[in-house]
């Protein structure tokens, strides 16, 4: 497992630096590290989804657990690295993770194929929502996620109704799976130092399958947060859509569980109709 002092030597023998605009904060605490691996359970074979691999110390990880890994590198320079130390021991992809409308890359779908995979990374924190968004909503074959990520946004994940972080990715995370928090991380465990404190979230994919259009669900639940202290008779009427008799028009979104959310989606049915919006 790589030390700090390893990663800092990679960097300047390259006359490299991290740079802050890609979100570029090393891992280099060994029993973090380990912490995330374990939580992934990753067994011999398993297909794993890397992004923004860094220096690659959770991908030597990763690689030691005998995982098959796509790794996907934004920055040119660390993919340079990425690609000197392991090889053909991994796929590598060379780009951005999402396209223009916050998605999984194409070229990243493809390579993952039709295998179920699961997420294991470190994330930038600027593509940390819509990936795990996108991952939750639009991919089947993604049995889980085990990612290191803002504590605020973990605690979004986790978020009760009623909470003042409660909101869409809440719902999604609730509804499409089962949000876990393994526990925080502090910044002192990168280098260089984030201003913010980390978490180490883990996502299993729901074992209930969701009976619907999933993108039309998001949709509609995206657009009542627009106005999430509204009255949701308010809210449904400017829809154009009817407040079906089992709903108290007086309640707020905000205060809505994830199943009474899944519940008036199914009230309301084809009424609806989703703005196939990117759900960020």
């Amino acid at each position: 497992m790589q030390t700090l002092s390893e990663i800092r030597s990679l960097l300047e023998t390259r006359g490299i630096r991290p740079k802050h605009r890609l979100g570029q904060n090393f891992l280099h605490d060994h029993n973090q590290l380990r912490r995330i691996v374990e939580a992934a359970e990753v067994r011999s074979g398993d297909v794993v989804l890397e992004i923004g691999p860094g220096t690659g110390t959770l991908t030597g990880e990763l690689l030691a657990a005998a995982a098959e890994v796509i790794a996907c590198e934004l920055d040119r320079d660390m993919a340079s690295i990425i690609s000197e130390r392991f090889g053909d021991r991994l796929s590598l992809y060379q780009g951005d993770c999402l396209d223009r409308q916050r998605r999984l890359t194409p070229k990243l779908v493809a390579m993952l194929g039709d295998r179920e995979f699961q997420l294991v990374a470190n994330l930038p924190y600027q593509s940390a929502t819509p990936l795990m968004m996108d991952l939750l909503i639009r991919r089947p074959r993604c049995r889980g996620q085990v990612v290191l990520i803002q504590k605020e946004v973990a605690a979004r994940l986790a978020a009760p109704p009623g909470d003042r972080t409660y909101g869409l990715i809440s719902v999604v995370a609730a509804v499409f799976g089962r949000v876990e928090r393994i526990g925080d991380v502090p910044p002192g465990c990168f280098w260089p130092a984030p201003k913010v404190t980390s978490s180490v979230v883990r996502i299993r994919r729901s074992e209930t399958p969701f009976e619907g259009d999933r993108e039309r669900f998001v949709d509609l639940v995206a657009e009542l947060f627009r106005t999430r202290r509204k009255q949701i008779g308010a809210s449904l009427a400017r829809l154009d859509l009817p407040v079906p008799d089992e709903i108290d028009p007086t309640r707020r979104p905000e205060s809505f569980s994830p199943e009474e959310f899944v519940s008036l989606y199914r009230i309301i049915g084809d009424g609806f109709v989703g703005s196939r919006g990117h759900h960020e």
